[in-house]
C-alpha cells in the first residue's frame, strides 16, 4: 500500500493539499516570499538563543536541523534512484553549506547582538548582489544597504565586542553567498522541496557528530525537543522553502539585495524577543537597509 502523501487526494472531488499549498505560494509576489522567510528564520534564531542556557550552540544546531530534516524529509521525500552525478554534487554541496552556515552563525549569536551578528554575516550575500549587479540603480540600494551594515556593526564598540563572534559571522556570510548560489542550482535540479529535504538530511548528519557529543543526555530533554520542534519549523522548513520558491521566480542578485532587510528584522526580533535594546545609530541604520530593500522591491516590480 503506498504511503500517504501532502500530493495524494483525499477525496477525488477535492484539491490536492499540495497543489493548494504551491498555488497559494505562488499568488504571492516573490519579494513578499523572501521578507516572510527572513522575519521566520530570524524569529527561530531569537528563540534558539533562548536556548543557549541549556544547551550549547553546536548542540542547538543539530537540533534545529535533525527537526526540519525529519519534517521536511517526512513531506516531500527526495528519491535517490535516477540522480546524476551533478545532482549528487549539488544535493551534498547544498547540505555541507547549510551545515557550516548554521554552526557558524549559532557560535556567533552566543558571542554578538543578534542585530550585530546577523550585520555582518549580511557582507555574504552583499558581496553576491555586487558581484552580480548590471544596473546602476542595483549598484545605488547597494551602497544604501552597506551603509546601513557599517552602522550596524560594532566597529566602534572595538572594547566590548567579541573579535572571535565577529570571525564567525564573517564565516556564516561566506557560506550564506554560498548558500544563496547552490539553493538557486538545487531549485534548479531538484522538483519541488526534494532538494531541499535532501540537503537538510546531509546537513544533519554533518552537524551529528558535534552536536549529539556537545549536547549529550540533554537532547533527550522533552521541553528542548519541543522547542527545537519550533525552532526548526520557523528557521529552516518555512524560510527555506519559501526562498527557495522566491530564487525560482527572480534574479540572484535581486535576492541577494532584498535579504538586506536581515539585519533589521534580526535587530527587530532581538529587541522584543531578547530585549536587546538598539543604540540611535543602529536604527538609523535599520533605515537605510529598509530603505534599499523597498528601493529594490519597486525596481523588481517596475521590470
Amino acid at each position: 500500500m503506498p504511503a500517504f502523501t501532502l500530493d495524494d487526494p483525499v477525496d477525488r472531488g477535492l484539491p490536492r493539499p499540495g497543489n493548494l499549498l504551491r498555488t497559494a505560494a505562488d499568488s504571492i509576489p516573490p519579494s513578499g516570499l523572501v521578507l516572510l522567510a527572513i522575519f521566520s528564520v530570524q524569529l527561530g534564531a531569537g528563540f534558539a538563543k533562548q536556548l543557549f542556557t541549556a544547551l550549547p550552540p553546536s548542540a542547538v544546531v543539530f537540533l534545529r536541523i535533525a527537526m526540519g530534516a525529519l519534517i521536511i524529509g517526512a513531506v516531500a521525500r527526495p528519491r535517490l534512484k535516477g540522480m546524476a552525478w551533478r545532482d549528487w554534487a549539488v544535493g551534498i554541496g547544498f547540505g555541507v553549506t547549510l551545515a557550516l552556515m548554521n554552526l557558524t552563525f549559532y557560535e556567533a549569536l552566543a558571542r554578538l547582538p543578534m542585530g550585530v551578528a546577523v550585520a555582518i554575516e549580511f557582507l555574504g550575500p552583499l558581496g553576491v548582489a555586487v558581484a552580480a549587479s548590471r544596473r546602476r540603480l542595483d549598484l545605488v540600494w547597494v551602497g544604501l544597504a552597506g551603509t546601513g551594515v557599517v552602522l550596524l556593526a560594532p566597529w566602534g564598540e572595538s572594547a566590548s565586542a567579541s573579535w572571535v563572534g565577529i570571525a564567525f559571522a564573517l564565516a556564516a556570510g561566506a557560506c550564506w553567498a554560498a548558500y544563496i548560489l547552490l539553493s538557486a542550482a538545487a531549485g534548479s535540479r531538484f522538483p519541488g522541496t526534494t532538494g531541499l529535504a535532501f540537503a537538510m538530511v546531509v546537513s544533519a548528519v554533518v552537524v551529528a557528530p558535534v552536536g549529539v557529543v556537545s549536547g549529550g543526555a540533554d537532547l533527550l530533554q522533552p521541553e528542548l525537543l519541543m522547542i527545537g520542534l519550533g525552532v526548526g519549523l520557523l528557521s529552516s522548513v518555512i524560510p527555506y522553502s519559501l526562498e527557495l520558491n522566491a530564487l525560482r521566480r527572480m534574479p540572484k542578485h535581486v535576492f541577494g539585495i532584498l535579504m538586506s532587510l536581515e539585519p533589521a528584522a534580526a535587530a527587530l526580533i532581538g529587541v522584543l524577543v531578547l530585549s536587546e535594546v538598539l543604540h540611535v545609530q543602529q536604527w538609523v541604520a535599520v533605515v537605510c537597509i529598509v530603505a534599499a530593500s523597498l528601493g529594490t522591491t519597486r525596481a523588481v516590480r517596475r521590470r
